[in-house]
């Protein structure tokens, strides 16, 4: 049997750490966003409850079913798998209480690998350097969330917060760092709800169940057609629709309720901004040319006028490049910088305007509950790099060259408009709004940033 033990110090008690990890989306947030892991039923950390999940990539995931026990309430609980992979496989998370500084969480890990002398003599290399990285990983996002939590709710009541596009690279990750801080989320749905707590909301056929919506204390929309893609007519025309005709619909309903929401943050992007060169770009930057991604922007935040003009306190945060290997461009940038084929494209001084999914969680949380922050706010990390700097600095993470050179002519010719909108514009755009509102960024240097979202030798 082979015993692996991972731990850290918590500024929160045992029982606040227990409650976190005991409540719906702990697991969500603590698979790391490489791991091929899906999870499809998750009853609870009470005894006996179990955990169904799919782990491995498309049709080649193995089911991996677990069930908790010895559950002590503020103290730890177990899970032991009953179906799945390994031999044997017994996981003990406690929390245990220190002096005047919150908890210890111990992760225990007893296990048999899979293939039993193989799977025992490929363990060491292949297996437990992987533990290693989930469990680094786990860790950093229990200690963030715990303190963002702490920071902005200690003293306040839960709130009752509507959420669109919770399938998506941001809300699957909102959603579950949002009840894991004992919020109750309702999700904004475009079919059927299928739950009590679920609402309609139909920009195809213009309907919204207003009553559902009576009461909300805060409203996130980020529901939009994706950009990545083939851009053809009827694209472009699903990528505007969704963010102007969607968010309009949205903001009368809230603005035409007796009982409206105190916020209503909406989801915009830098691109908005047009290219700026070497310029730096805050919000009062003005766009600097026309373009259909400017196009979409400006009708995108237009679009939550009628919000506004309620009184209802209103945020349009213009995000920037999700840095996740779960989804958008650093999803499509890996296998290239893995075979060691990456690099730069187009031209060396222009500027990349990233920010982490951990940040763009806290950034989003940040708006919600500081109440003078309205209008547009830029979501993006504090040291936009320029290209050049972003394409060596994920080499040297994943420990690859990143010798090449894409240039903007050739990626024009073969690319067109999507190559000019999303790869060659250089917006150096720097979140002035959130740092004068004294927001504390969790990775607010790139290769730090990068290091986490990959797993790629960060401590916790």
């Amino acid at each position: 049997m082979n015993t692996l033990t991972f731990t850290t110090d918590l500024e929160a008690s045992s029982d606040t750490v227990f409650a976190w990890h005991a409540r719906p989306g702990a697991f969500q947030r603590l698979v790391p966003p490489w791991a091929p892991v899906r999870l499809e039923s998750f009853e609870g950390v009470r005894e006996g409850d179990r955990a169904v999940l799919r782990i491995g990539p498309g049709p080649l995931a193995l089911r991996w079913v677990a069930e908790h026990h010895d559950v002590i309430e503020g103290e730890q609980f177990c899970d032991r798998q009953v179906q799945g992979p390994f031999s044997h496989w017994d996981h003990t998370h406690r929390f245990e209480p220190l002096d005047d500084r919150g908890c210890r969480l111990v992760d225990t890990i007893e296990y048999a690998p899979p293939a039993g002398g193989l799977g025992d003599a490929v363990a060491p290399y292949l297996l437990e350097p992987e533990l290693h990285r989930q469990f680094a990983y786990r860790h950093r996002v229990t200690r963030r969330d715990l303190a963002l939590h702490r920071h902005y709710t200690s003293d306040a009541p839960s709130r009752t917060i509507a959420v669109s596009g919770t399938s998506g690279l941001v809300g699957s990750q909102l959603v579950p760092f949002l009840t894991t801080g004992g919020h109750t989320v309702k999700p904004l749905v475009r079919s059927r709800p299928v739950g009590d707590d679920e609402i309609l909301w139909d920009p195809q056929s213009g309907t919204v169940e207003t009553e559902k919506l009576e009461g909300v204390d805060a409203v996130i929309h980020l529901a939009a057609e994706s950009v990545f893609g083939l851009w053809t007519a009827a694209k472009k025309q699903r990528i505007y629709d969704s963010r102007a005709a969607g968010t309009r619909l949205l903001a009368e309903a809230l603005a035409d309720l007796e009982d409206p929401p105190e916020a209503f943050i909406s989801a915009s992007a830098i691109g908005y901004y047009g290219d700026h060169g070497t310029e730096v770009v805050t919000e009062e930057s003005e766009p600097n040319e026309a373009g259909f991604l400017t196009e979409v922007c400006q009708a995108w935040e237009a679009a939550t006028k009628p919000a506004a003009a309620a009184g209802i306190r209103t945020v349009q945060a213009r995000i920037g490049v999700v840095l996740s290997p779960a989804g958008g461009a650093l999803r499509l940038m890996l296998p290239a910088f893995w075979l060691g084929l990456g690099g730069r494209v187009g031209a060396p001084d222009q500027y990349f305007p990233w920010v982490t999914i951990d940040d763009v969680i806290g950034g989003l949380y940040h708006m919600l509950w500081t109440d003078d922050l309205d209008g547009p706010v830029n979501l993006t990390a504090p040291h936009p790099a320029r290209m050049a700097d972003y394409a060596r600095t994920l080499g040297d993470v994943l420990n690859r060259p990143a010798p090449l050179h894409i240039p903007a002519s050739l990626l024009r010719s073969l690319a067109g408009e999507v190559a000019e909108e999303m790869a060659l514009k250089s917006a150096r755009v720097v979140p002035q709004k959130l740092q004068e509102s004294s927001y504390e960024f969790g990775y607010g240097a790139l290769e730090e940033g990068l290091r986490h979202v990959l797993g790629r030798g960060t401590e916790t």
